[in-house]
């Protein structure tokens, strides 16, 4: 059976592709922009990729299409394919009918944290001997793939994102989950969520998916689950925190300021401690949801622990770039105020206050460019020492809330204006984060370029 996959380039259907492949279907894709690391993902399991949309990209007919869910009506392959009346269907609905269905599902779903959560959680099972299958919105450095089958356990992404231009449900609600995890909840994704009860009502659904005999774990503190837990819900929960507390069953205790040694407690009793590579308050978060979830298939905290104490991060997240004359160059994906944050604390409590956090930062979502983070865009960077911000196409006064912060932000209408600006103003021991969720123009490259070659 021959499947081609619309929109293959993103991180999810690249999954898809890799899953099927794997499956041993006959696979081939198109996309407007071929990109790695996506791209070279996909060539290494010899998947054809196509550029562009063009009806012959579908020559001869494939027996199923699947859609990516930033396919829209117009796209010439949508209409050749409704036209032709060429089967289609969702990546979320193929994968759980093709895939989904013969495993124990761990979803993890949330805000922010979703790809280090299930690389945690995947590591840890893979760790344990248990070769879990798993769909990763970005690519573990412990795995160097982002998808594959594995057996019996599955770790999946819950993105609340809409599956698909003719199923505008969430895509989490396709992946039955017999253990959930709620990591946080805010408002995102303006471009298709009106406020943030459209989002609860959404999370709402998944919780009515999870059977009974099934598990939720999610952070006892985060008020906005806690409404949605009110809705209804029928399945047992617990509860973690990053600090002690009565209510919960699984919480950390800090070692470091950083959070790159924690001690893991489950029911008060001490399991053992995480000296690992990550830090932020927000990673040992993520580590102990990561454990619980663990915990329910079977795996001993203690064994889990020892697996974190292995796990050598995932790729675009606060990851080292690459380090020039005791300058060192990071790529992180925040997309979000809250991520922005969270990742300055982190590295700031690793450096201290000596060396200097310098930021480039593409506000690359639809919400950030939409102007719904005016408020808290700027006190999300408090942490850097300046900033330099990409102009995004946007209709609010960029400049007027970037006004409430003491520390210098530029605002840059180039990529080659800000590698110019950085590049006179970095000195040795910087610590220079570039913050986006798209390419940015190779900036990364660029920068590391001009560094090595100025005087």
């Amino acid at each position: 059976m021959r499947l081609h996959i619309l929109g293959i380039c993103g991180t999810f259907m690249a999954g898809i592709a890799l899953i099927a492949k794997q499956k041993n279907f006959a696979v081939t894709g198109s996309d407007a922009n071929i990109y790695p690391p996506m791209s070279d993902h996909l060539t290494e399991h010899n998947i054809p990729i196509f550029e562009g949309y063009d009806e012959k990209n579908l020559l001869p007919h494939p027996d199923l299409v699947i859609m990516g869910n930033a396919m829209t009506r117009g796209n010439p392959c949508v209409e050749y394919v409704l036209n032709q009346n060429i089967p289609y269907i969702s990546g979320p609905q193929w994968l759980t009918e093709n895939v989904l269905h013969e495993y124990h599902v761990l979803a993890v779903s949330g805000t922010h944290g979703k790809t280090t959560v299930s690389s945690l959680l995947s590591w840890i099972l893979e760790y344990a001997g248990l070769n879990p299958g798993f769909l990763i919105g970005g690519i573990s450095n412990n795995f160097k793939s982002s998808a594959r089958l594995g057996k019996d356990f599955f770790v999946i992404e819950a993105d609340e994102y809409d599956t698909a231009f003719f199923d505008k449900r969430s895509k989490f609600i396709h992946y039955h989950p017999k253990t959930l995890i709620l990591n946080n909840l805010e408002f995102d994704h303006a471009d298709i969520f009106p406020n943030l009860d459209a989002i609860k009502t959404q999370f709402s659904y998944l919780l009515r998916t999870v059977p009974s005999q099934g598990l939720i774990i999610c952070p006892k503190e985060d008020k906005n689950l806690q409404n949605v837990i009110s809705y209804g819900c029928w399945t047992p929960i617990e509860y973690t925190d990053n600090k002690e507390n009565n209510d919960v069953i699984w919480r950390t205790a800090l070692l470091k300021a950083d959070a790159s040694q924690f001690t893991v407690h489950h029911k008060n009793i001490k399991q053992g401690d995480v000296n690992w590579q990550l830090i932020g308050n927000h990673n040992a978060a993520n580590a102990i949801i990561a454990i619980a979830a663990a915990n329910h298939v079977g795996v001993n905290p203690k064994i889990a622990i020892a697996a974190l104490n292995q796990f050598q991060g995932v790729k675009r997240r606060l990851e080292i770039y690459k380090k020039i004359n005791d300058i060192t160059l990071y790529d992180d994906f925040a997309h979000h105020p809250t991520a922005i944050s969270a990742t300055l604390a982190g590295l700031r409590k690793k450096i201290g206050h000596k060396k200097r956090i310098l930021v480039i930062l593409e506000a690359g979502t639809h919400t950030m460019r939409s102007g719904i983070h005016r408020e808290t865009l700027a006190p999300s960077l408090q942490e850097a020492d300046s900033v330099w911000l990409l102009r995004p196409k946007q209709d609010w006064d960029l400049e007027q809330a970037l006004q409430k912060t003491s520390i210098p932000i530029f605002i840059c209408d180039s990529i080659a204006d800000i590698i110019q600006k950085v590049v006179k103003e970095a000195r040795a021991s910087d610590h220079i984060v570039i913050m986006s969720n798209r390419g940015f123009g190779n900036v990364h490259e660029k920068l590391a370029q001009a560094l090595e070659s100025y005087e």
